[in-house]
């Protein structure tokens, strides 16, 4: 994020707040996941492949009998996403879960997830409700153990008043964005991480002209 506290800012274009040695930390965070969550809003704004981009790493997950990128998934209200979305070109699996209001959790099996236009791309879980909950089993039953959730505002603010972290990392990046419209690490909320409780620091690393905060959860 920036110095005050935005992730991106008005412009049509993407804003890159990180650094060339970030970037590179992402991916190998990225290459120790089981699965990449992020928000429709996220795939609609940057459009992310999310893809491992190191080759060596790409490597090293196939001869763990992995597969070369981890599963990415994302969660929407409707599902309303361009099939054509770089998150979808590959061929990879990817998972597009829809907490549509008054969805079952037979949606999916009755062919109610099917209808979508992305069931060409991707499979559609529609979830009941709490969404993150059923999501989250969801992924379990998938074989994910490490889930890395990238974004955006949306999606943090639900994980984090959810309590649902185990890990923050947050990388500053030495600029202010300034527009009061631009979209904010996290919203307004009811956090379990207050004054009374506060997150523990357990690294802080310089990587080029950002810096990396990261922080641990009592999970942690």
């Amino acid at each position: 994020m920036s110095l005050d506290g935005r992730i991106d800012d008005c412009s049509p274009s993407r804003l890159i707040l990180s650094s060339p040695a970030d970037l590179d930390r992402v991916d190998e965070v990225r290459a120790g996941c089981d699965a990449i969550l992020v928000g429709a809003g996220t795939v609609r704004r940057d459009d992310p492949g999310l893809a491992v981009r190191s080759q060596r790493r790409r490597d090293a997950r196939t001869a763990a009998g992995r597969p070369p990128t981890p599963l990415r998934a994302v969660l929407t209200h409707e599902g309303d996403l361009d099939p054509a979305a770089r998150i979808f070109r590959d061929g990879a699996d990817r998972v597009v879960y829809r907490a549509t209001a008054g969805a079952s959790g037979e949606a999916a099996a009755s062919g109610c997830a099917a209808a979508s236009p992305l069931a060409a791309v991707a499979t559609v879980v529609d979830l009941p409700e709490p969404p993150l909950a059923s999501l989250l089993r969801d992924l379990t039953g998938r074989g994910v153990r490490r889930l890395l959730v990238e974004g955006g505002t949306t999606i943090h603010t639900a994980f984090l008043t959810a309590g649902l972290v185990d890990e923050l990392h947050l990388v500053v990046a030495p600029f202010f964005v300034g527009e009061a419209g631009a979209p904010t690490f996290v919203g307004p909320g009811s956090f379990p991480f207050d004054a009374a409780h506060r997150l523990q620091l357990a690294e802080v690393s310089q990587l080029g002209d950002v810096v990396l905060l990261r922080y641990l959860t009592s999970k942690g």
